[in-house]
């Protein structure tokens, strides 16, 4: 009895395993035919089979699945998912056919995801480049651009995980470019080191051979880290992960900014003021930097250091009109003490002469703002309010063909 229950289940097994190779070989002639519509049919034939099938055929059944997901470059982004992953299951008995398939996937992969990143349809770009990762896993970059992407399509949570993931393996994403100047154009331009050298020392086309090794994107993915942490309400990890980064980069100005930044959503203006402070010791010639630090001592009541800030700023940029604003707005203030006690004097001697004298500072107030507040309308002619202050100001001072050229040109 015993004999005959053993020789029952080997007859069994031999026919579970014909049927096997029956149905693997209509999965292969399908592939082979391009027939990818009845490969499909044959893989679904063949999948309640899968978990009795030896390592060698299970190989094989992978193999063409993944060919006929694929399908030759015309399946869909799902098929594609289905075909990686199924080519990460093959063993070392089709390294060629997986290698060409491979590559050939991650060129379709790669040209489509750059088209729908060029056009703005940035989640879709995302799930290719996280794909391509898939497809890829040495070649990080594809994850640093499904991050990249995730948040252009302010799919924050997507893009925090893959930040983290790239985080935790250390990605710099430096690389080395190799660059020689055309002699036609003279423009500079980025090749392969083999390609740069051969138009350098063979076709003699280009000169001036570098090589120049790109920037980390280290501080770039904390500081994405932090700021998604910190839009997310999760304000703790956010500065976690900034002093992190700055533990490892601490002369990066990016990173301390990042750290103000969410120091003043939290209302902590005195932490901000130090790390702007800081952050201008690096790059003192910084005009944002230095005009965050004039509108901080505005706020705070020191007028004289916000006046110096913002006329530091114009020192390096004459053009920056909202200094140029402040400034003016900051000198102007002044007028209301002036006028408050203008307003407050007698009919006496003594009360006309200090309000000669009152009078003659406003008028000195309103002579100091006119050149930034002209400045202003010289780079941003549409600025109507600012028309409106000058206008005021000239009929004060008596500066009659200016105030006509303000009217006449706004209708003010």
């Amino acid at each position: 009895m015993k004999k005959q229950f053993i020789f029952a289940l080997a007859v069994m097994v031999s026919i579970s395993t014909f049927a096997q190779k029956k149905e693997l070989r209509t999965l292969e002639k399908a592939v082979k035919n391009n027939n990818y519509a009845e490969a499909k049919s044959a893989v679904s034939q063949l999948e309640p089979m899968v978990g009795s099938m030896d390592d060698k055929l299970k190989s094989k059944y992978y193999f063409n699945k993944a060919q006929a997901f694929y399908a030759n470059g015309a399946g869909s982004n799902a098929d594609f998912k289905v075909a990686i992953s199924d080519l990460a299951k093959v063993d070392e008995n089709h390294v060629s056919e997986v290698s060409a398939i491979k590559q050939t996937l991650q060129n379709e992969l790669l040209t489509k995801a750059n088209g729908l990143y060029t056009s703005g349809k940035y989640s879709e770009a995302a799930k290719l480049f996280e794909m391509l990762y898939i497809l890829v896993p040495e070649d990080q970059v594809y994850l640093y651009y499904a991050a990249a992407s995730a948040v252009s399509a302010q799919e924050v949570e997507i893009a925090l995980k893959h930040y983290l993931e790239l985080r935790d393996l250390n990605y710099t994403g430096i690389e080395m470019q190799y660059l020689a100047t055309n002699k036609e154009t003279g423009v500079e331009e980025s090749f392969d080191k083999i390609t740069r050298d051969v138009y350098v020392n063979k076709v003699k086309t280009h000169s001036n051979p570098k090589d120049v090794k790109t920037e980390s994107k280290t501080a770039e993915i904390t500081k994405n880290i932090a700021l998604i942490y910190s839009s997310l309400g999760e304000t703790e990890k956010a500065l976690e992960a900034v002093k992190i980064a700055r533990e490892a980069n601490p002369s990066s100005i990016d990173l301390i900014l990042t750290e103000a930044n969410m120091h003043y959503k939290l209302g902590d203006k005195a932490a901000y003021t130090a790390l702007i402070k800081e952050a201008t010791q690096k790059d003192p010639n910084n005009k944002d930097l230095l005009y965050n630090l004039g509108v901080l001592s505005s706020e705070s009541g020191n007028i004289d250091e916000a006046k110096k800030y913002y006329g530091k700023v114009l020192e390096l940029d004459p053009a920056y009109i909202n200094a140029s604003t402040n400034i003016a707005a900051l000198i102007l203030s002044e007028e209301t003490a002036v006028i408050e006690e203008m307003n407050s004097l007698g009919s006496s001697v003594a009360d006309n002469k200090r309000y000669d004298e009152l009078k003659q500072k406003r008028s000195d107030i309103y002579n100091e703002a006119i050149p930034y507040l002209e400045k202003v309308l010289e780079v941003d002619e549409d600025n109507i309010d600012v028309a409106k202050t000058l206008k005021g100001i000239y009929s004060a001072i008596g500066k009659d063909a200016k105030y006509k050229a303000i009217v006449e040109k706004y209708k003010i």
